[in-house]
């Protein structure tokens, strides 16, 4: 049943064609604009030595990817003010399942998001470089969101639907800058730096940029975002079990 039960959803879904575009166009937007006033004439970004384009259009597939793996918590949240959850556990489904089937969901979203960001940039902006660089940017981007598709869970279990929009205002903004997305870190008070090396969203970029130049080492980012998966995996299935307990 959980095979089937991720199938079924992840279909579900690719079906939502008002999410998909709300995951899509914003990012597209953004990696048009940014990436045509700081990628052109092939200048390179001091830290990391990658041409501006690249970093742009890194930092705006994983604001993507992240944009699209949190969305799933408005799913979440209204399938819990339905009943649509208690009526999972009367079936074979396991908490385990239930997390496996909501991650793979969002994975799925994240990585159509990424890909045609990439796509974009090459096409229409004239992004240059092999294809090895972008298979490993691209993955690592895509392994860097599987946090933030079990936020989105954590998110949905935790909030009530009127709460839910802000609390993924204020955690999405809060990601996206402390992950500088949006704003170079550079420009930001030591102390800013200092919190955002704590948070998964700096670690997916950074993961990103390392798969983009292709010298960096990636270990540590994937340390990070692992303990990350697991800690948040671990809030998760408690929070599934607990509510079973009390239905």
């Amino acid at each position: 049943m959980p095979f089937r039960y991720i199938l079924l959803e992840s279909l579900r879904q690719l079906r939502n064609v008002r999410s998909l575009a709300f995951t899509f166009v914003i990012p597209l937007v953004m990696l048009l604009i940014f990436g045509s006033l700081y990628g052109s004439g092939g200048q390179q970004e001091q830290r990391s030595g990658l041409p501006w384009l690249i970093v742009t259009t890194v930092q705006m597939a994983s604001y993507g990817g992240m944009l699209a793996a949190l969305s799933q918590a408005f799913a979440i949240t209204t399938e819990r003010s339905i009943g649509w959850n208690r009526q999972l556990r009367i079936t074979p489904l396991s908490g385990v399942g239930y997390l496996v089937s909501k991650v793979a969901a969002a994975l799925l979203v994240a990585l159509g998001t990424i890909i045609a960001l990439c796509a974009v940039s090459i096409i229409v902006l004239g992004a240059r470089m092999d294809a090895l660089h972008w298979f490993t940017a691209i993955l690592g981007i895509w392994i860097g969101v599987i946090p933030f598709a079990l936020i989105a869970v954590a998110l949905g279990q935790f909030a009530r639907p009127s709460f839910a929009q802000p609390l993924f205002t204020v955690v999405f903004l809060g990601m996206a800058i402390l992950g500088g997305l949006w704003i170079p870190l550079e420009v930001m008070p030591t102390w800013v730096i200092s919190i955002a090396q704590t948070v998964p969203s700096y670690w997916l970029n950074k993961l990103g940029q390392i798969g983009a130049d292709g010298t960096g080492n990636a270990l540590l980012p994937i340390i990070v975002l692992a303990a990350w998966t697991v800690a948040l995996a671990a809030l998760i299935t408690w929070r599934y079990r607990r509510d079973a307990a009390r239905a």
